[in-house]
């Protein structure tokens, strides 16, 4: 009788054990690539604490973005609906508009009796308070970034290029300590602290380190680690790496960002700030997981660690993100589960998976390891029998959407496979080929492969859906006083569209001001109505009222390096 009620308290406390919800704890580093040791991206890469997850969990090798900017795979990842399903492929579209009720994954966690907390950066420049139960800064800010140092006067190290440039390209060491520095600092943390209490639920923990987003200003001691003169050039370069591809691709590569950062001989300085940035980024990891292995919550909290996308730094004569290529969709993914999670009793045995996986699965996989049930709009499978066994059959793809319908990427175990909407093709060999250089799409030996990728692709893609006129930043309306004129464009770089809102009570003259300064009539714009046009950074437009002869110039906007709108005040 006695090892009966023994056995039965026994059996009580183990049921009860494996029923106990699991604490989450979801981080993201941003635009890190694979350039973390135990990846092998680049041979300089000083990653201890993304290192030491890898042997404590789950490494997956060939995980791959939805989407390669921050925007369209954050969504995808929050959300579990794939880009070419929700039509959201660009950073310059709302989460909001596009998919104004659909739940994120934090409140549906909150739902399933947690409590859904975060710092820092996770979807793309905004926190959906409504999504969270507490944040850092607070939710109602809808600004995710604490406080962060930045030098007084910019660019530090790149001279802007021209109106194209992305005026966070630049980087240099600061003269400031780390808790100096804030930013992810802060982030770390508040997460820190959140991770040393004893909650009375389960929690949801989301920390989104920012760094190595750009701009690559971090604390001189990261750079020192990083001698200028030791520094060493991505391995994946190549010089001819654009001869054999389509012209589609062919327009990607090269980017004017890498040809001013060669032009300005600032390549090694730049590999120098990305390194210096993922060091610190990794260091901000390590006082998170310190804090967690300090803590109540070590042994009954799931580790869920990846970043957006990957980050070009020369490859294929391109800077930046945005393409097909696995410089751009390969990211870090981590997963650690401890013992006692009902769906994964023993928890995840340390090891590396090869398999080809998406992002797009983190959602499905959370929720399987929570015990929470699944939902439906969730387009990948999860990982959970790849994390019980990694060499488990996988009969699935990974895609990559770019930002046009039609355009993507698909990695397999050993092959990739990029088509664009125009018809160009790209097929690599990943296993002899990992950097991309030999583009066997048109090759015979090869049709057989390139057909089967083929049929792996989705059957229909949903159309871009158009930002509207109140999610696009504003330009600056520049007044005229008297005797003044509008200076001339100087338009450089890809067009893109901007919309002009007539917010006076008369009609205006729209007028394009050339690089001479002449001016050029484009359109009349009613009272409170609108007019798109399609033009380029630089270029300067003029309006001006429509009661004068000749068009009496009251004021004019100067195009930044996006889509925008510009609104004509009373």
């Amino acid at each position: 009788m006695k090892v009966f009620i023994i056995f039965t308290i026994f059996v009580h406390f183990f049921v009860t054990f494996l029923s106990a919800k699991p604490n989450v704890l979801f981080i993201a580093i941003d635009d890190l690539n694979d350039w973390v040791g135990c990846l092998g991206g680049h041979p300089q890469a000083r990653t201890p604490n993304l290192d030491q997850l890898a042997k404590s969990g789950v490494l997956f090798s060939n995980a791959h973005c939805a989407a390669p900017s921050c925007n369209p795979s954050r969504t995808a990842i929050f959300t579990g609906i794939s880009p070419h399903r929700s039509g959201l492929y660009k950073n310059g579209q709302s989460m909001r508009q596009v998919l104004p009720k659909t739940e994120l994954l934090p409140k549906t966690f909150s739902r399933a009796g947690y409590r859904s907390i975060g710092s820092g950066k996770m979807l793309h420049y905004f926190i959906d308070q409504r999504s969270w139960d507490e944040y850092f800064p607070p939710k109602e800010t809808e600004n995710p970034f604490p406080r962060t140092l930045y030098p007084d006067k910019r660019p530090v190290n790149l001279p802007r290029g021209g109106p194209w440039q992305y005026v966070e390209t630049d980087w240099g060491a600061l003269d400031a300590t780390d808790q100096q520095f804030g930013g992810d600092y802060l982030v770390s943390e508040w997460v820190g602290k959140e991770l040393l209490k004893k909650h009375e639920k389960p929690f949801f923990l989301a920390c989104g380190i920012y760094r190595p987003h750009e701009p690559w200003f971090v604390p001189k001691k990261y750079f020192d680690a990083f001698p200028i003169e030791q520094i060493q050039l991505p391995p994946g370069y190549r010089e001819d790496d654009l001869n054999d591809l389509p012209d589609e691709a062919k327009r990607l590569g090269p980017n004017r960002y890498f040809s001013h950062i060669r032009k300005n001989k600032q390549w090694k300085n730049a590999v120098q700030g990305y390194l210096a940035s993922i060091y610190f980024a990794d260091t901000m990891l390590g006082r998170v997981l310190e804090s967690l292995a300090k803590g109540p919550n070590s042994d009954n909290t799931i580790v869920f660690l990846w970043s957006d996308h990957g980050w070009h730094l020369g490859e294929k004569q391109h800077w930046q993100k945005f393409t097909g290529w696995r410089a751009c969709t390969r990211v870090p993914l981590f997963i650690r589960v401890p013992k006692g999670v009902s769906s994964l009793s023993k928890g995840t045995v340390p090891g590396t998976c090869d398999q080809p996986v998406s992002l797009l699965s983190l959602a499905p996989t959370l929720l399987e390891l929570a015990g929470i049930e699944p939902v439906k709009a969730h387009d990948g499978p999860s990982l959970v029998p790849l994390l019980s066994n990694p060499n488990s059959n996988w009969e699935h793809v990974a895609t990559t959407h770019l930002d046009s319908p039609g355009s993507f990427g698909i990695s397999a175990k050993n092959w990739r496979y990029i088509k664009y909407a125009n018809g160009g093709e790209e097929l690599y060999n990943i296993k002899t080929d990992p950097y991309e250089w030999q583009n066997l799409a048109t090759e015979d030996l090869h049709q057989s492969t390139l057909k089967r990728l083929r049929s792996r692709a989705p059957a229909k893609f949903a159309k871009l859906v158009r930002p509207s006129i109140n999610v696009l930043p504003q330009l600056k309306w520049m007044p005229l006083i008297k005797g003044k004129k509008a200076p001339a464009s100087n338009p450089d770089g890809n067009s893109f569209e901007v919309v002009f809102v007539n917010q006076r009570a008369h009609p205006v003259e729209l007028f394009w001001m050339d690089r001479s300064g002449g001016r050029k009539s484009y359109a009349l714009i009613d009272p409170g109505t609108t007019f798109t046009r399609q033009t380029r950074p630089g270029a300067v437009w003029m309006i001006a009222q429509v009661d004068d002869i000749g068009g009496k110039a009251i004021g004019y906007f100067r195009v930044g390096d996006r889509p925008s709108r510009a609104v004509i005040v009373k």
